[in-house]
């Protein structure tokens, strides 16, 4: 499960791409335009980026050149019409990880992000053991001693975030730009609903909570 921002300016293809990733349980956001892609990639942080090349206003190669020289880390597919050697060469100097010419299968394109995806999962650990808890970041699973724990997509994206970085304080703000849609106007309550929640699903009863709040500053996941 991953935050995905697409910039695609050709909408059918966009939605289908969309529909299709959202079925695999991601989180999609869809841009239209470099501008406008680029004000939403300085702003927020995602897990995958997947952009055409042939866009309004700022091409992909400007926008991924931007994006690298910037600092950003998030990987990059590119998806182009073009198919010549010389034009992949160039997409990938200017900093994309992948590339997928059209038309291409959906399939195809799962299996790329899957790959693009699991380079990120290497390094941070594909499963993660807090307490009593172990996230299957691979399979998208979260086991309680032996017995599994079944999260809404919002609930495990956020325990994940949280195991990522144990012991470190977020503010609601904070997981609110991690984990949910840019810009789509959710308040610091719908984070303390999902930590509740949360709380509930995974906690021993009569013992101190894994998910810890700060007073004032916010929640951390508590790891000894």
């Amino acid at each position: 499960m991953a935050k995905i921002l697409l910039v695609e300016d050709e909408k059918d293809i966009a939605k289908l791409v969309a529909d299709w990733l959202a079925h695999e349980q991601h989180l999609v956001e869809v841009d239209h335009a470099g501008s406008s892609a680029w004000a939403r990639m300085s702003a927020n942080k995602f897990d995958l980026i997947i952009m055409d090349i042939m866009l309004p206003e700022l091409s992909g190669l400007e926008l991924c050149s931007r994006f690298r020289k910037a600092g950003g880390q998030s990987p990059i597919l590119m998806l182009t019409a073009k198919d010549g050697v010389e034009d992949k060469e160039l997409g990938l100097d200017t900093g994309a990880d992948d590339y997928l010419t059209k038309p291409f299968h959906l399939k195809e394109l799962s299996a790329r992000v899957r790959a693009l995806l699991r380079r990120g999962l290497q390094s941070a650990g594909n499963v993660i053991e807090i307490a009593d808890l172990k996230i299957d970041a691979a399979e998208c699973r979260v086991f309680k001693g032996e017995e599994e724990v079944h999260l809404l997509p919002k609930e495990y994206r956020l325990l994940e975030f949280l195991a990522r970085h144990p012991n470190h304080i977020f503010s609601a703000d904070d997981l609110l730009e991690h984990v949910w849609e840019s810009g789509a106007g959710f308040m610091s309550e719908t984070v303390r609903q999902h930590i509740k929640r949360l709380r509930k699903k995974l906690d021993t009863p009569g013992a101190s909570s894994i998910i810890q709040t700060v007073y004032g500053l916010g929640y951390k996941l508590e790891a000894h």
